[in-house]
């Protein structure tokens, strides 16, 4: 008897929604991630690498608005992805504005800045793009099918 080959990765609808799973589940690793590492970064950067002023700056506060969302990303509220993928944006300019004006190390915590948010609306968008497909496909699933007329 000859082994056939599967003809795509994904035979079962099973294994559709394991590999889902997988991927929603990295996206909302790689969005807590990278919102805590922006939490780390604004901290270390406004007390520690690069201050405004010598021994810290009020700034160190930008840190806040982002502890807000990380409840809400930690119990998968759709809700949560969805404003936070807008909320980085501020975040973002700044880090562009900064990494043109800055000096070194200030203008270095900038691009890392950079990198974290894109990397943040890129998970929140994955994240939520993936579970409203499995949701249209639950409802695809659930349909009951209609009689022809």
């Amino acid at each position: 008897m000859q082994d056939q080959l599967p003809s795509s990765p994904i035979d079962t609808p099973i294994q559709a929604a394991a590999l889902l799973e997988n991927h929603v589940h990295f996206s909302r690793a790689l969005a807590v991630g990278s919102l805590l590492g922006l939490i780390l970064l604004s901290l270390a950067w406004e007390l520690l690498v690069a201050p405004l002023r010598p021994g810290g700056s009020w700034l160190a506060l930008k840190a806040l608005p982002l502890c807000l969302p990380l409840a809400g990303l930690l119990k998968n509220r759709m809700y949560t992805y969805r404003w936070v993928s807008m909320l980085v944006w501020l975040y973002f300019t700044e880090g562009v504005v900064r990494a043109w004006g800055d000096k070194a190390p200030g203008n270095y915590c900038a691009l890392l800045e950079i990198a974290l948010c894109l990397s943040l609306f890129v998970a929140c968008l994955m994240h939520v793009r993936l579970r409203q497909r499995d949701a249209e496909a639950t409802d695809l699933r659930e349909a009951p099918l209609s009689e022809p007329r």
